[in-house]
């Protein structure tokens, strides 16, 4: 079967009703037949039948042995990282979602679990930061927000020969278009906010595990920690799924124009985009890539906050917001929203300049979208002399 025709059918028919769509069980607890005979559910924080046919479903399209699903996808990250220790190490993408620095750095750190961030575009860069402290390589492909490609891999041998799990954040490349567990990972999670949703109307995520033991490992976590994700969102986050695979295409399609159109501007430095064959791992991306995303990043060349800013809010279509992956074009400064909490040192270093702008870019037509930064370019330009010097 192919991949639209499977995650339909992976969605199951209600078995009490017949309802086509997944029924919400808005409920706190079940009742039980005697002392701790139930049918499978006692109580909604441990399991839920919406939620669990989410986890089901995520698990058949990562090819996992198990799924589970979270308030946020910082809540899955969090669960992921409950499986170490006091003295462990991790070694972590360096160009790394800020959410994730901030936890692994602000919390997890007070706790005696260290953290080395590496370039993990090149593989050795990995193998040659294990220790004998090292449990766990997390990587991003790709990365938020300057699209890095790890080979997955070729990192899952290193992972594998080193006895240390590898998790990888799919949240950007979604199942639709790469499946780490089939490259090797042991884990795979997911800002389910974003693609997998698709709509931006909730905040979810979601961990896969490649083995039942890694599984049942999570699954302690999420109920003794309770950052369960509730039956109503379980419902949206399942709805989102049926249509994954046609918004990934388009999603990609209109990207693809947009980060051709962005070369040829002259304001522009760089442009990062795994589809364009100036993008660094550009081949790796194509072998493990069904698609190459929607999401765009670029700096300008005059590398200067106030301009950058100018232009994010000059656009009428792209919305300036945080987040990405919903139908709806979005635009971000990095430096002063989704990546302020990491130091300015930091993320210059990873390629997060402070005139580096992501794009989310939508299911409009690409023609307006282009439009749309076309007059937001201009305008920006027009009223910043910073930009004198800059030929458009």
């Amino acid at each position: 079967m192919k991949e639209q025709t499977q995650i339909l059918h992976s969605i199951p028919v209600d078995p009490l009703t017949g309802s086509i769509s997944t029924p919400i069980y808005q409920t706190s607890t079940f009742v039980q037949g005697a002392p701790g005979v139930h049918k499978g559910f006692d109580y909604a924080r441990s399991n839920n039948p919406t939620r669990k046919v989410l986890e089901d479903t995520i698990a058949k399209l990562e090819n996992g042995t198990s799924g589970y699903a979270f308030a946020s996808g910082l809540a899955a990250i969090d669960a992921v990282i409950k499986l170490l220790e006091a003295g462990d190490e991790v070694i972590a993408v360096d160009d790394i979602y800020g959410g994730a620095f901030r936890l692994f750095t602000h919390i997890y750190q007070k706790f005696g679990i260290s953290i080395k961030y590496v370039d993990t575009t090149n593989a050795a860069n990995v193998a040659d930061a294990i220790t004998a402290k090292t449990k766990l390589i997390w990587i991003e492909s790709p990365t938020n927000p300057t699209l890095k490609i790890s080979d997955i891999a070729a990192i899952a041998e290193i992972a594998k020969a080193n006895n240390v799990l590898l998790c990888v954040d799919n949240t950007f490349a979604s199942p639709a278009s790469q499946k780490p567990i089939n490259l090797g990972a042991d884990i795979v999670i997911h800002s389910a906010t974003k693609y997998i949703s698709g709509h931006s109307d909730l905040i979810a995520g979601l961990v896969v595990t490649s083995t039942q033991e890694l599984g049942d490992k999570i699954k302690f976590i999420q109920n003794a920690s309770g950052a369960i994700l509730g039956p109503f969102d379980s419902w949206l986050v399942i709805r989102g799924i049926e249509t994954l695979t046609l918004r990934i295409r388009q999603h990609s399609e209109n990207a693809q124009k947009i980060a051709e159109f962005l070369l040829e501007e002259k304001l522009i430095k760089n442009v990062y985009y795994p589809g364009l064959p100036t993008h660094h791992n550009h081949e790796v991306a194509k072998k493990q890539q069904k698609y190459f995303g929607g999401v765009i990043a670029f700096d300008l060349v005059v590398d200067d906050k106030k301009l950058a800013s100018q232009i994010v809010s000059s656009t009428k279509l792209f919305k300036l917001a945080e987040s990405l992956g919903g139908v709806k074009s979005l635009c971000c400064l990095p430096c002063e929203m989704t990546h302020k909490s990491i130091p300015a040192e930091k993320r210059y270093q990873s390629g997060v300049t402070d005139s580096l702008i992501r794009l989310s870019v939508g299911l409009e037509d690409a023609d307006d979208l282009i439009a749309d930064l076309k007059q937001a370019f201009a305008l920006a330009f027009a009223e910043n002399t910073i930009a004198d010097s800059v030929t458009v």
